[in-house]
């Protein structure tokens, strides 16, 4: 008895592979990338009043580190009361910018009525000024401007920003 070589034709399977491929990536949406638009305001207008129990001020620093106070920064600095916060889910900035919004409705004020500003150090990373942003898109927070450092701030950050 003779045995015969056995060949199979592997072009078929090919070619349907291919189809295979090219049907999912034509049905398949492509997804779309996500922006912010940041409103830069020019120079010519005035500055904006805040009321300092509707203003929260978040400070980025190196390391990753974050700040925040309430009010006006001479008050905070001079009174203690500027707190460190991280970019954490559970205990991170989203939950203290959460936590002035409803203070703010406990008071019959609107949420939306709250103003933050954030203030980068120039060794805060790129990231971290997105994170933020990102915090007020996630929050809702309709008023945020992106500011520089004052002196008080950037004496402030270098005085706690080491290493940990």
């Amino acid at each position: 008895m003779k045995k015969a070589n056995l060949k199979v034709d592997m072009t078929p399977m090919v070619d349907l592979g291919f189809l295979l491929i090219a049907f999912f990536i034509f049905t398949t949406e492509i997804s779309k990338p996500n922006i912010t638009n940041l409103y830069m305001p020019d120079d010519k207008g005035d500055p904006t009043a805040v009321s300092q129990n509707k203003s929260l001020t978040i400070l980025l620093g190196n390391y990753n580190r974050v700040f925040y106070y309430y009010g006006k920064p001479e008050e905070a600095f001079k009174n203690n009361r500027v707190y460190e916060s991280s970019y954490s889910e559970i205990n991170g900035i989203g939950n203290i910018i959460r936590k002035k919004q409803s203070d703010l409705y406990k008071d019959q004020v609107d949420k939306k009525q709250l103003m933050v500003i954030i203030k980068a150090s120039p060794y805060s990373s790129y990231n971290n000024v997105i994170n933020a942003l990102d915090e007020m898109l996630i929050n809702g927070v309709t008023r945020y401007a992106i500011v520089d450092l004052e002196k008080n701030d950037a004496r402030f950050l270098d005085e706690h920003t080491q290493p940990i």
